[in-house]
């Protein structure tokens, strides 16, 4: 491991008092940081505070803590004191809240487009959140139609009736979904299709993405991690018993697995598109030969391809971002 110079490192992120260590890839990035000598501060997203007027220029600033973490559960994080802190100071802001990826969000993204930058008064955020604003994860992927399953996103009852009409068994997704919430497998027989389209609509103002259900899923649904552009590794993730859905928050099982041609022909197709737009740290879901989601708010992953592969993902995302620094 080559150090670089100390950084300042500012998280952004949901309580890190609640977090599995043995399982979070927000804690392990901090954990390779404080390795490589970089000082830590969290704060929450809804911390955030742009300051303007009298002589200040979108001064954007948080309330932060400083904190060293440890792999040690129920005493994984050491806070200081409470400070606020102008976040342009940093060096690097760590943009690693979960979704859903609603106006919350979307405003996050505004705010730190403010300082977003290398250099004097910016940090560099990771992600970029102009790129992460403007590439919702189940919308980026509809950019490479060539490497997609049959799919529509809509709001139009009828013609989601046609798609299903033509396709048969389908799965229904909420556009700006997570974790698996909210997917639905219906089969041709399924005689309650309209109802939780109604259900939806009268719950929601989002579309829904529709995609032809690919069996493939079965033996699993890949997440092949990429750091700049490029792949890293892969875990497969298997769903439970019973369930279309392999996310791990819901039960799926994690399973080592080797890229397949298919798959690096996938990430040479969308690598420079990555790389080009900021987007270091993303993870991407492959069914058999599709792609079906290109992950970019806060992907996961990285312990469980540690695990499997005896890597150290963290330090490739770090050693992304500290030549990023070094320009």
């Amino acid at each position: 491991m080559t150090l670089s110079s100390p950084r300042r490192v500012a998280v952004q992120m949901d309580p890190l008092e609640e977090v599995n260590i043995d399982g979070d890839s927000t804690f392990a990035m901090m954990l390779e940081a404080q390795r490589r000598g970089h000082t830590l501060y969290v704060y929450h997203p809804t911390s955030l505070a742009l300051v303007e007027g009298e002589g200040t220029s979108g001064r954007l600033q948080a309330r932060v803590r400083p904190v060293n973490v440890q792999r040690k559960k129920g005493e994984h994080a050491v806070f200081g004191l409470e400070e606020r802190l102008d976040l342009g100071a940093m060096d690097v802001i760590l943009m690693r809240q979960d979704p859903p990826f609603d106006m919350g969000y979307i405003t996050a993204t505004h705010l730190l487009e403010h300082i977003h930058g290398v250099g004097e008064g910016k940090a560099l955020v990771v992600n970029n959140p102009v790129s992460v604003r403007n590439a919702p994860e189940k919308l980026l992927v509809t950019h490479f139609p060539h490497l997609m399953p049959p799919t529509l996103v809509t709001w139009d009852i009828k013609m989601i009736a046609e798609f299903r009409q033509k396709h048969q068994d389908i799965i229904l997704k909420p556009l700006y979904g997570n974790g698996g919430a909210g997917i639905f497998r219906v089969k041709p027989d399924d005689e309650n299709f309209t109802s939780l389209l109604e259900m939806h609509f009268s719950r929601s103002r989002e579309p829904l993405m529709v995609q032809r259900y690919e069996p493939a899923v079965r033996l699993g649904d890949k997440r092949i991690i990429l750091v700049d552009g490029e792949p890293i590794g892969a875990i497969n993730r298997v769903p439970a018993q019973g369930d279309t859905r392999s996310n791990m928050h819901v039960g799926g099982r994690a399973e080592s697995v080797r890229l397949t041609p298919r798959d690096q022909e996938i990430c040479a197709s969308i690598g420079p598109y990555l790389k080009e737009h900021g987007l270091i740290f993303t993870g991407i879901d492959v069914i058999g030969d599709w792609l079906t989601e290109i992950n970019v708010t806060s992907p996961t992953g990285l312990q469980e391809l540690d695990r499997f592969d005896q890597i150290n993902s963290a330090g490739l995302i770090w050693e992304a971002i500290e030549k990023r620094l070094a320009v």
